[in-house]
C-alpha cells in the first residue's frame, strides 16, 4: 500500500465557481501531476466522508450504501509514483499496486484511438461491481450503479477544475479490450484521463 497525503477540505475555489467553470478538457500540458493532487481526485470521488447519524459516508452518494463502485489509477507522470495501475483504497486513503506497467498508450488503443489518452499524466477508471446493488434492489440495481457512476465523474470534474487540471469522461472504449489490458475485476465504466492544463 502507498500512502496518500491526506485530503484537503477546504481550497480557494468555491464550489459555484468549479460548476461555473467546469468543462470537458482534453488538451494536457507536457507536466506530471502531483500525487496530492492524484489523491486529491481519488479522495473526491470515493473516499470517506463525514460521520453521520447513519455512520460513515463517502463523497459520493451510493444506493443503500452498497457502493459498487472501484476506482484505479493508470498512472504514467505522477510525482513520486511509478508508472503503473493501482486501486484506490478509500479506508486508508492509499493505492495498493495492481501492475508496474505503464498502461495510457494500451488504453488509448482500447478507447477507440483517443490519443489524448496517451498523452495525460493518469487517467481514473471507474470501474462497477453491480452485484453489490442487484443484490439488495434486483434488476433495478442496475440503474442505481450507473447514476453513481454520474455522481463519482461529477465529483472528479468539479475537483479537477478546483485544482487547475483538465479531465473529461470517456465512455467510448472496448470494455473488452481495457478488461484484458488492466485484468480489472468489475465491468469498466468510465475513463477520466487527468493531467495539468
Amino acid at each position: 500500500m502507498i500512502s496518500l497525503p491526506p485530503p484537503v477540505t477546504s481550497g480557494s475555489v468555491s464550489l459555484e465557481e468549479a460548476i461555473y467553470r467546469r468543462t470537458s478538457r482534453r488538451e494536457f500540458q507536457e507536466k506530471s501531476l502531483e500525487l496530492f493532487q492524484a489523491g486529491q481526485l481519488l479522495w473526491s470521488a470515493g473516499g470517506l466522508g463525514i460521520t453521520g447519524a447513519a455512520g460513515v459516508s463517502r463523497a459520493a452518494p451510493s444506493a443503500g450504501a452498497t457502493y459498487p463502485l472501484e476506482l484505479y489509477l493508470a498512472a504514467g507522470e505522477v510525482k513520486g509514483l511509478g508508472k503503473g495501475l493501482y486501486r484506490y483504497e478509500y479506508r486508508d486513503h492509499a493505492l495498493e499496486v495492481i501492475g508496474r506497467d505503464d498502461l495510457r498508450a494500451g488504453l488509448a488503443r482500447a478507447s477507440l484511438g483517443q490519443a489524448m489518452i496517451a498523452r495525460a499524466a493518469a487517467t481514473i477508471i471507474i470501474a462497477a461491481h453491480f452485484e453489490r446493488t442487484t443484490r439488495r434492489y434486483g434488476k433495478r440495481g442496475y440503474r442505481y450503479v450507473y447514476m453513481e457512476a454520474g455522481y463519482v465523474s461529477e465529483n472528479i470534474y468539479l475537483q479537477a477544475e478546483a485544482l487547475g487540471l483538465a479531465t473529461v469522461a470517456v465512455g467510448a472504449f472496448d470494455d473488452g479490450g481495457v478488461k484484458k489490458l488492466t485484468a480489472l475485476e468489475g465491468t469498466p465504466l468510465l475513463l477520466m484521463p487527468v493531467g495539468p492544463r
